[in-house]
């Protein structure tokens, strides 16, 4: 196993100090905040520990209120919405310096059959014929507006190995393009056969790219270039059918609208089979700077 994937499932460990509430740990971000996936993925751990082990996660919905500070624990309070007898439902409050930072309601339930048809998956490249982040990223170097972006970027990705099927929104600054992208992603190692850590996993990769859709309409290259300053406002995801996040999964993404000094994303991820695994929605702050 990579050591940063190491890294990031310690990072998900969080420490549990009450009953009903967890302490968790940040680390170095691209940006000078705490990375907006990985609040959502603890604040899921946080939520699923409170849950029996029979029941998966189906759903999150969640704002992020306040930008996190990297240098500061976050304290997660869990409080237990519900436990019916087929659904349980969790509310997670993040909290830094007394103020709350991250707002998560999530539902879980125990497995039934029912009814099944799904969306196709979409056209896509062999995810073994892209290239890797760090064979991707330093031909973008001279885009970026500070050269140590390329490194931070290779880092903070190190713990999965994430594969651009076009070019990303800064190798085509200027330029205006259909609003939609895929990546191909998957750990850089083997997880447990857990089914809860693979679906934090996902809600952790789910914040990296999603709004970069938005960025294309538009021919902006995003915040390492400096020609847009924004942040995540909301984010919700469906878990649909069982996946592995060490295995390869499909992110399929388009912006069906930016107004107002906002951009939505939405999103549907599958397996390398075909199956629809997720659908993500969220919708970011993205303005011009001034």
């Amino acid at each position: 196993m990579h050591q940063a994937l190491e890294n990031l499932l310690d990072l998900l460990d969080l420490e549990r100090i009450e009953e009903d509430i967890f302490r968790g740990r940040s680390r170095s971000a691209v940006v000078p905040r705490v990375f907006g996936g990985q609040v959502a993925a603890q604040a899921l751990v946080a939520a699923g520990r409170t849950v029996p082990a029979d029941r998966m996660a189906h759903s999150l919905h969640a704002y992020f209120l306040r930008a996190g500070d990297p240098g500061a624990p976050i304290v997660y309070t869990v409080d237990r919405i519900r436990d019916g007898a087929s659904f349980t439902t969790r509310r997670v409050v993040a909290i830094q310096h007394g103020q709350p930072i991250f707002h998560l309601s999530a539902s879980f339930q125990t497995y039934e059959e029912g009814m099944e048809h799904q969306a196709g998956m979409p056209p896509a490249p062999d995810p073994e014929s892209l290239p890797t982040a760090a064979e991707m990223l330093p031909r973008y170097a001279d885009a970026f507006r500070d050269a140590g972006v390329v490194d931070r970027l290779i880092e903070a990705r190190a713990a999965v190995d994430l594969r651009y099927a076009d070019a990303p929104p800064w190798g085509s600054v200027g330029t205006p393009r259909e609003p939609r992208s895929q990546v191909w992603f998957r750990t850089n190692g083997k997880l447990a056969d857990d089914p809860l850590l693979h679906v934090c996993l996902a809600t952790y990769v789910s914040d990296m790219t999603l709004l970069d859709s938005v960025l294309l309409a538009h021919g902006r290259g995003g915040w390492a270039v400096g020609d847009v300053v924004g942040a995540s406002l909301d984010h919700a995801m469906w878990f649909h059918r069982p996946f592995r996040a060490d295995e390869w999964l499909l992110y399929d993404q388009e912006s069906p609208s930016a107004s107002g000094g906002r951009g939505l994303g939405q999103a549907r991820i599958y397996t390398q089979d075909g199956r629809l695994a997720i659908t993500v929605i969220q919708e970011g702050v993205v303005r011009i700077p001034r």
